[in-house]
């Protein structure tokens, strides 16, 4: 019999999402994207595996060389005892040193930041995808919600053409 976990279905390419930024591709232009491992707690995985992280307020920050994630909330285990975690504690990020000094060299220009997009599973590891990204003015979503709309009711148009009704 299969394992049952709190965690959202496996995608087709084997990661076990548990967490989305679904804002941040809204507040920002997502510039690039990377890979990363997480060191974590024994509690913050069983926590994970439950399904239970919120990316709202995440952020990247890079610190004496190595990457931090800041403000990323994993509630506490409920069935941790003394040894559980806090709940939005820094945790450190695991890339390589080309990324790292990638990052840190895009994050000194102004108007860049890193933040967390996603929080998953693959093989056993938890993983997240941060993406260096620059924020958008208000005329810019504007601008991407209108090309959205017009997208859709163009599609929808098509499928009414298609199904023989008229416009």
């Amino acid at each position: 019999m299969a394992k049952k976990s709190g965690a959202k279905q496996e995608d087709a390419s084997g990661r076990k999402l548990v967490a989305s930024n679904k804002k941040a591709r809204h507040d920002y232009h997502i510039e690039d994207t990377f890979e990363a491992g997480m060191v974590l707690q024994g509690t913050e995985v069983k926590s994970l595996r439950m399904g239970r992280a919120s990316l709202v307020d995440g952020f990247v920050d890079i610190e004496g060389g190595e990457a931090w994630l800041h403000g990323v909330h994993i509630p506490e285990y409920a069935q941790g005892t003394w040894t559980n975690h806090a709940a939005r504690r820094k945790r450190k990020l695991l890339l390589n040193r080309v990324e790292i000094d990638k990052i840190e060299r895009k994050v000194s220009e102004k108007g860049h930041t890193v933040i967390p997009l996603s929080l998953y599973f693959v093989k056993g590891r938890a993983k997240v995808e941060i993406g260096l990204a620059k924020g958008k003015k208000s005329w810019d979503k504007r601008q991407a919600i209108a090309e959205r709309t017009a997208d859709r009711e163009k599609q929808e148009a098509i499928g009414r053409r298609l199904k023989g009704m008229s416009d």
